[in-house]
């Protein structure tokens, strides 16, 4: 099956005006000002998208794919996401970690996770551990687990600063860079150390120790949810400037009791401070809590994380006057080139058919990933296994 996209307003991220777009089987094949000549006998499907946005399908580097939470008891455990959860959000990506929870939820279930939304047509991959120490492994090692386990890309979220961490000491975060970086160049695959961030007045001291003491690139260092106080992202940007470290910003939902800024707010400083656009991702936590503790560490409030955040966050940053080729690298190209997923994040040919189609408004219109069209017309057409909403 060919399906044949004309005038389509290319943001690959970077914007290439009116173009033509032509897949074949989970591949784009053409871009190009006028539509190829294809034969007769092809079976070809031709959208007109008539100057609708055509973007990369979204990539959520941080959403707990088998469900965050039981902080609070077994009964606070939040379910897996389904697939629909992801594909109405934009998503055609996803990276899965553990959490809080490491034991009931563990790798094995993770990695499972990640081959049925894989079933299901979607991108997926995976961290090994969560956020204690030693780490929750399937073979025994981390480097084994990314070695020999497909999904398996990094290590993560291994929490620092955080009350609910294993207080881990420099030494033990050093070995896990270390092993998650000698698996990235056996492999190729992005052997980072996902990192994170509580609300500890420690902060990325960690890291920046870390780097001080070691040969390591600052890429193996990912630090994530730096936007949930002002003065940890004060020195995330700092790690930026100084590092060249890649740091997350969180979307959290508007509902979040969170004392630091939104992604969007993050984005715009960010960008304030003449920091490298390359060095920014955004991720959405779908799937895990999002608590609120008190001083003395008991949980007062819970809310849950949503993939849908990730587009929220790309209307504030239009609304604040940035471009769409401005925003979208943080969601796509970025994430992509920093996990090393070949084929993604990008519009070119060679490249995956995970395309996004949005109007004036960023309203989803259409989504393809893998070259399967998943939402046509605003209406969903693959669902998840058992998914009822």
């Amino acid at each position: 099956m060919f399906n044949l996209l004309t005038n389509a307003q290319v943001f690959a991220p970077r914007a290439l005006g009116l173009k033509t777009v032509l897949t074949c089987g989970s591949k784009i094949v053409y871009i190009g000002d006028q539509p190829p000549t294809l034969g007769d006998t092809l079976q070809v499907r031709h959208m007109d998208l008539q100057g609708a946005y055509l973007v990369p399908g979204l990539i959520d580097g941080h959403t707990h794919i088998t469900g965050g939470g039981g902080e609070s008891g077994p009964a606070s455990r939040v379910p897996a996401p389904s697939l629909g959860q992801f594909t109405r959000a934009g998503v055609t990506s996803v990276i899965g970690v553990l959490g809080t929870d490491d034991l009931s939820r563990n790798t094995q279930t993770l990695v499972t996770q990640a081959y049925g939304l894989r079933q299901q047509g979607l991108s997926a991959w995976c961290f090994c551990g969560g956020y204690h120490l030693p780490l929750t492994t399937l073979t025994g090692s981390a480097r084994s687990d990314i070695v020999y386990l497909d999904p398996i890309i990094g290590i993560g979220e291994v929490a620092i600063s955080d009350h609910r961490s294993s207080q881990p000491t420099v030494d033990e975060i050093l070995k896990l860079a270390s092993e998650a970086h000698v698996a990235g160049l056996m492999t190729g695959k992005a052997g980072i150390l996902h990192l994170h961030l509580g609300d500890g007045k420690r902060g990325l001291e960690l890291v920046r120790q870390c780097l001080a003491q070691s040969e390591l690139p600052a890429r193996v260092f990912h630090p994530t949810h730096v936007n949930r106080n002002k003065p940890l992202f004060e020195e995330a940007c700092a790690l930026v400037a100084n590092e060249q470290c890649c740091i997350d910003l969180t979307a959290f939902p508007t509902s979040s009791d969170e004392p630091g800024w939104s992604a969007a707010e993050a984005v715009l400083r960010y960008r304030h401070a003449g920091l490298p656009g390359d060095k920014l991702t955004i991720s959405s936590d779908g799937g895990g809590c999002l608590p609120t503790y008190n001083d003395a560490g008991e949980l007062q409030a819970m809310d849950i994380g949503s993939s849908r955040t990730l587009l929220e966050t790309m209307k504030q940053l239009l609304a604040s006057g940035l471009s769409l080729d401005q925003t979208l690298p943080h969601v796509t190209q970025n994430v992509a080139r920093l996990m090393r997923l070949h084929g993604k994040g990008i519009i070119d040919e060679a490249m995956d058919a995970d395309l996004l189609v949005l109007d004036n408004n960023l309203s989803i219109q259409h989504l393809m990933a893998g070259g399967v069209w998943h939402i046509l017309e605003g209406q969903q057409q693959i669902a998840g296994s058992f998914e009822i909403d």
